[in-house]
């Protein structure tokens, strides 16, 4: 008699699930799932009935429960519990159906900022202009980190800066195209990403090279260039 346990990642859109949660999902005598999860609604509208439930878990066979918040460690925990020592008429599996990609942790970052800003009287009633100290402020102990070389430590600085630039987006966000604003933090980062592809052909576009630099003196030659040559095409252009 088996169980299985599915883990989705909460970072991961809804309904985009591998080839074998979907198997296991379809296959299964019955689906279940907490309350408030939020994959539900998408795997239901795939045509999968799933039962919600409020409680813990128990053992059933042929079941597919969804864990909680994607969380792994929950699942495996849980599993454990179910099977008990040397139990080999119940088998609980862990299923992964959703997997993050480097990076992805930059989401919980937007969504906790989202909703400070909606909740927080602090954070709501903060502008660029109150918050430009506290850039400042992250950025010197930053540097004072790396001076200190104290990675650990300067993890945890680098999240202080990278919550300030999370926060000017939020901010910026919130305005209009007008008043120069109404961008967001996607915004940043495509603009950082092809900003790094252009003035970086030697790795993205080395086939529009004459000569394709070898040298860490070549390649920031050529990024000096490429930066004059942007700021020719748009005087009004700032930054490295």
């Amino acid at each position: 008699m088996t169980m299985q346990v599915l883990v989705l990642s909460p970072r991961v859109a809804p309904g985009i699930l591998t080839l074998a949660a979907w198997d296991a999902l379809r296959g299964a005598q019955r689906v279940r799932a907490a309350l408030d999860d939020p994959h539900v609604q998408a795997i239901v509208r795939s045509g999968v009935a799933v039962e919600t439930a409020a409680g813990p878990p128990t053992f059933e066979a042929g079941t597919v429960w969804i864990a909680p918040t994607g969380d792994a460690a929950w699942a495996r925990s849980m599993a454990d519990d179910l099977m008990g020592p040397g139990d080999d008429a119940q088998r609980v599996e862990v299923l992964f159906g959703s997997y993050d990609l480097p990076g992805s942790g930059l989401l919980d970052v937007v969504d906790v900022m989202d909703r400070l800003r909606r909740e927080c009287p602090w954070t709501a009633q903060q502008t660029h202009e109150s918050l430009a100290p506290y850039v400042l402020e992250e950025a010197h102990e930053v540097h004072e980190t790396l001076e200190s070389g104290d990675s650990d430590h300067l993890r945890e600085e680098l999240g202080g800066l990278l919550m300030q630039v999370v926060f000017h987006a939020r901010i910026a966000a919130e305005g209009s195209v007008d008043d120069g604003a109404g961008w967001d933090v996607d915004d940043v980062a495509a603009g950082i990403a092809a900003k790094l592809v252009r003035r970086n052909p030697h790795v993205f576009a080395p086939e529009t090279l004459d000569r394709v630099p070898t040298t860490p003196a070549e390649i920031d030659a050529q990024w000096q260039s490429i930066k004059r040559w942007e700021r020719a095409q748009a005087p009004s252009a700032h930054g490295h």
